[in-house]
């Protein structure tokens, strides 16, 4: 059989969009191309076409296939990128017809993802992300070797290659796991820490390239990179940010959230994400002056909901009105709170509106609120002590507890959420009550 030598890399790259029936692609292609130049590399030609289906053995049609073999032998290109996710099989078929390297949607991102990553989380992360999609593709680096012996004088030491690769990657993968298991403990603690001095934390998430970082530094006067491309920041980044003289709150700024963004970088970010899980408020940041800007409020969302966030409230904040011409203004909901916020985090207008807003939600004085809980709900007993919020307890007969307990709104918020205990139980006690248990 015909093989190749595969390059380690390249900077030449010959992109391949699919246009199928039941997809809305064109959004999806623009953004492509931006993961290309974002990745670095040197996009010399673009190919689309359209199928009913893809191929189950190269994703594209014979013509098509002839066609790119053909622009990759005339323009010498290092790499082929498809803006599609590929099987392991179509993409060892496509290599070996057209004798370079072929690289998926997925690959795509996960070596945006490793040229970025600058933290010892991030970097673990994103190693953690690439084994779990080598471990699928491990035949591809090894077709010149046999991964069969047999027969009188063939037989092997009783472990193939292959069994070798997939037994060191599963070693790693497990030294990474507890690594990031410690790092994920440590993050716990210091929410834990920032509980029990009432301290809110805020989340910025969005669509990549939305503005979050710039925002960032704009709001707690950071140094976060902050660039007009694709994933320009990686590393989640926490910083104080002062809503009065009395209250700070803590600023989370996360990684860029993408469509079809691959499953294995959720799950490997999850330990990142969970900041965002556990904070008191999201800031959605989103770029007002994008077209499709509906449809990546969705792709977020869904994100969101993926790592357990959607319960999370959420304060919209529609940057870059700057290039729309736009003015700073608050739209509010039926309960006169603030929602949507339009401001431009470049020229910094509309942040005393969103500062504003922050001061409503969490400068609030903390309330007193009295709470019956049964005898099965130790776990919630055991956070309020830990949040330092239980001011007396009393344990009745039956083995309930009742508790007056003293409450920031954030505090409360998050209880709630964390718990899913109904606005019901709580029965906030007025200031004449205050001493009484």
């Amino acid at each position: 059989m015909f093989e190749f030598e595969r390059p380690r890399g390249g900077e030449r790259a010959l992109l391949v969009h699919i246009n199928f029936p039941h997809q809305a692609d064109q959004d999806d292609l623009e953004e492509f191309v931006e993961l290309v130049r974002s990745a670095d590399v040197e996009d010399v030609e673009l190919i689309v076409g359209s199928r009913q289906q893809p191929s189950a053995r190269t994703f594209i049609g014979k013509g098509k296939l002839e066609e790119i073999a053909a622009r990759v032998a005339e323009l010498r290109v290092d790499v082929v990128l498809f803006n599609h996710a590929l099987s392991p099989s179509q993409e060892r078929n496509l290599e070996r017809e057209l004798e370079c390297r072929v690289l998926d949607r997925t690959g795509l991102i996960l070596d945006i993802f490793a040229q970025r990553a600058q933290s010892f989380e991030g970097k673990l992360q994103v190693e953690l992300a690439q084994l779990k999609h080598l471990s699928t593709r491990l035949v591809r680096g090894w077709t010149h070797l046999e991964r069969q012996k047999g027969g009188i004088g063939l037989r092997g030491p009783g472990e193939t290659q292959l069994e070798t690769d997939r037994r060191l990657l599963g070693k790693r993968i497990k030294y990474l796991n507890n690594r990031l298991a410690k790092v994920s403990k440590q993050r716990e603690q210091g929410r834990q820490a920032r509980t029990k001095a009432e301290v809110p934390t805020i989340s910025l998430v969005g669509y990549t390239n939305a503005g979050k970082s710039t925002l960032f530094n704009a709001l707690t006067d950071a140094s976060v990179y902050a660039a007009d491309q694709l994933f320009a920041t990686l590393d989640p980044t926490l910083r104080k940010l002062r809503l009065s003289e009395q209250q700070i709150a803590i600023l989370a700024d996360t990684v860029g959230f993408i469509r079809h963004l691959p499953h294995d970088l959720v799950a490997a970010f999850r330990a990142t994400l969970v900041e965002t899980r556990e904070a008191d408020l999201i800031l959605h940041v989103v770029d007002a002056s994008d077209d499709a800007r509906q449809e990546k409020i969705e792709a977020v969302n869904r994100v969101l909901h993926e790592v357990g966030a959607d319960a999370v409230p959420q304060l919209m904040i529609y940057n870059k009105i700057d290039v729309l011409g736009f003015t700073p203004r608050t739209d509010l909901d039926e309960q006169n709170q603030a929602w949507r916020i339009w401001l431009s985090a470049r020229e910094r207008s509309g942040f005393e509106a969103l500062i504003e807003a922050l001061r409503g939600r969490f400068c609030e004085q903390a309330a007193v609120y009295r709470l019956l809980l049964r005898a099965d709900e130790g776990q919630i007993r055991a956070y309020l002590f830990e949040s330092e919020a239980i001011e007396s307890e009393k344990f009745e007969n039956n083995g309930d507890i009742r508790l007056k307990l003293r409450l920031t709104p954030a505090l409360l918020d998050r209880l709630k959420r964390k718990f899913a205990i109904s606005s019901e139980r709580f029965e906030i006690l007025a200031d004449s009550l205050a001493g009484a248990a």
